[in-house]
């Protein structure tokens, strides 16, 4: 048992904010047809929003570098992708998921989403493992 990576978890949660900006940027339109009118309202405040996003997803980065903190054996790389993904596929996703459900949102934003989450978690697992 090691101690967390805490520049891990900084770089982690940087790259998380990266796969953000790149997906959204990519899903915008689809995300906005899906919502249609008044579904997705210009933040006036993006800077706040991006500083909120920005400590969400810290906490998760600092819980999966915690986790690989834990690791008995690091060098086993494929347990980063295993890990981070699992985390994704049957924690978050799920969540998510859910909530959508509840409030009858498209099921192509859910996915679009769910394949957010996907890739972010993955790219956060990816630095752990380019750290070990």
């Amino acid at each position: 048992m090691g101690p967390v990576d805490w520049i891990g978890v900084f770089l982690a949660a940087v790259a998380a904010m990266v796969v953000a900006a790149a997906w959204y940027r990519i899903f915008l339109r689809p995300l906005a047809v899906l919502a249609g009118p008044g579904g997705l309202e210009v933040r006036r405040r993006p800077f706040t929003t991006m500083i909120a996003t920005f400590a969400l997803v810290f906490v998760s980065a600092a819980m999966l570098g915690h986790m690989y903190a834990r690791l008995s054996d690091p060098s086993k790389w494929w347990l980063y992708p295993m890990m981070s993904g699992g985390v994704a596929i049957f924690f978050v996703i799920p969540a998510l998921w859910t909530n959508y459900l509840h409030q009858r949102n498209p099921r192509a934003i859910a996915f679009i989403d769910a394949g957010f989450w996907l890739i972010a978690y993955l790219a956060m697992g990816l630095v752990f493992l380019l750290r070990r």
